[in-house]
């Protein structure tokens, strides 16, 4: 189910988004003393990779994944990751983590001079790949939503977004060549389609 986003309002309430499905993940921790999100990071993520649909990511991110399930589980065995919100296909949001504790999402990661992203950042998944192109459902969901916690969080702001391939460079690609940057901050201006 896609949200209402054109006339409806994103709500964060207690580091809840209100509008998305909860779907809690044991993967994460608290955030250092002092560390608040300071940092919006975008990701892509598809199970199968190139396969959309289905619950193979929330079965990943909630440790659930059978690893015999598919020859491309067998190289993420044992991986234990997450992110504070997801957004499928259809422009379903989905979250896993409270966005005041630290999802594990940015892996070895450096931003601005400061290491250990997942400390001071949200991270959002898009159900997706680097080389196919996203939804509009996808981009009026993250563009809402990106909107509302530059409204709640007073740390973030529209320079401190990024994909997850500018704090990991050489080791990762996402949100990839397909995500369209342009679109999507127009959209976050509220002067796109």
């Amino acid at each position: 189910m896609a949200l209402e986003t054109r006339t409806g309002e994103i709500i964060v309430e207690n580091g809840r988004v209100l509008q998305a499905r909860q779907v809690p993940s044991p993967n994460f921790g608290p955030r250092p003393d002092g560390c608040v999100p300071e940092l919006l990071v975008i990701h892509n993520i598809s199970l199968p990779p190139g396969q959309f649909g289905g619950e193979c990511i929330e079965r990943l991110f909630t440790n659930c994944l059978e690893w015999s399930e598919h020859p491309f589980f067998e190289e993420i065995r044992g991986t234990r990751v997450s992110s504070h919100l997801l957004v499928r296909r259809c422009g379903e949001l989905v979250q896993f983590v409270n966005l005041g504790e630290r999802a594990w999402h940015a892996g070895q990661s450096c931003y601005a001079g400061r290491d250990n992203c997942n400390d001071f950042s949200i991270g959002i998944e898009l159900e997706g790949t680097d080389d196919e192109a996203y939804t509009a459902e996808q981009y009026e969901v993250l563009a809402a939503v990106t909107r509302s916690l530059l409204e709640h969080y007073g740390t973030l702001d529209g320079s401190r977004i990024v994909g997850h391939s500018d704090i990991a460079p050489g080791r990762k690609t996402d949100p990839g060549p397909a995500f369209d940057w342009n679109k999507y901050r127009s959209l976050l201006a509220g002067t796109g389609e």
